[in-house]
Formats: C-alpha cells, structure tokens, sequence
C-alpha cells in the first residue's frame, strides 16, 4: 500500500510540478524539519522500547511465569488435599472399626466377668449355707445333749423326791435312759 501510495505521489509529481509545492504549503512540510522528526521518533521508539516496554515486558513475563507457578502449585497442593482427606477418611474409619472392636471385646470381658463374679457368688452363699446348716445342726447337737441331760436330771431328781429315797450313780443313769427313749420315741 505504501509502495502504491508513494508510486502515486510520484506520478502525481512528474505529471504536476506543482504539486509538491502545494502540499509543503498546505501540510507546512519542511524537508530539514521532517527527517529531524523521523530520527526523533524513531529516537523515542528505540528509547521506550529499551527503559520502558523492555522492562514492562520482562516483569509481566515474570509475572506470567510466577502465576503459572502458582497455579502448578495449587493443583499439587489441591492433589496433596485430596489425597490427604482420603487418608484421613481411611484412618478415621480404621479407628471407628477398631473402637468397635473394643467396645465389643469389653462387653464380652465384662459379661465374662459378671459371669464368673455371679458363679463366685453363688459359691460364697453356698458355702455360707452350708456352713450355717453345718453350725446350725451342731448348735441342734449341743442344745440336745444339754437338754437330755437337764432332762434326765430333772427326772432323777423329781423320782428322787417322789420316791423319798437317794438315788444312786446306776439308779439316776438307768432313770435318765428309759425317760430319753420315751422322749425320742
């Protein structure tokens, strides 16, 4: 398009000589002014292109390379996340099995235990009845004896007096068995 344009102000110059007069006239282009204007632009684009968008441009890539950073970043950890959640839902239903497991083994100790407890039980009253039949039945023995004798020698006594005479040893013994048997019988 330019070469186009600049071939068009070239014709447009050798047909009308004129005309370039007319356009430094109408535009004010002076030549001297106008290359010092190009040198000083092309001056300003070097210039910004060196301190200015250089810079710029190399602290956006840094930035551009820290963000992608992050973000590689941010998915390991997301990752390290996911895996640690799944780790810790698998710990946490390990314990739950395990307190289950523990729970169940201290039912079956304490039902184990109030088992043997409640045998023992049983046993000490057992023991404790016998132990009581076993006093209780010598209690009956001693109290019998004493009462036999008491009993004979009360009835030695009243035949005693009944009679008016003293009994002896073989009198009172002989009394004291044919009273029992009558009171046993």
């Amino acid at each position: 398009m330019i070469s186009l344009l600049a071939s068009a102000t070239a014709e447009a110059v050798t047909a009308n000589p004129g005309i370039l007069e007319t356009i430094q006239k109408t535009f004010g282009l002076n030549g001297p002014f106008f290359i010092a204007q190009v040198i000083n632009f092309f001056v300003v684009i070097f210039v910004l292109k060196k301190f200015a968008f250089g810079p710029i441009q190399a602290m956006l890539e840094q930035r551009r390379i820290r963000i992608a950073e992050g973000e590689e970043k941010l998915k390991r950890i997301e990752k390290q996340l996911a895996e640690s959640e799944q780790t810790t839902a698998a710990a946490i239903g390990k314990a739950n099995d395990e307190a289950v497991r523990l729970i169940n083994e201290a039912k079956e100790g304490a039902h184990a235990f109030s088992e043997q407890k409640s045998q023992e039980a049983i046993a000490m009253a057992q023991n404790i009845l016998a132990k009581a039949e076993t006093a209780a039945k010598a209690d009956r023995d001693r109290l019998s004896s004493e009462l036999k004798r008491e009993f004979g020698r009360l009835v030695a006594a009243t035949t005693a007096q009944v009679t008016g005479k003293v009994l002896t040893a073989d009198d009172q013994k002989r009394i004291n068995e044919d009273a029992l048997a009558k009171v046993e019988a």
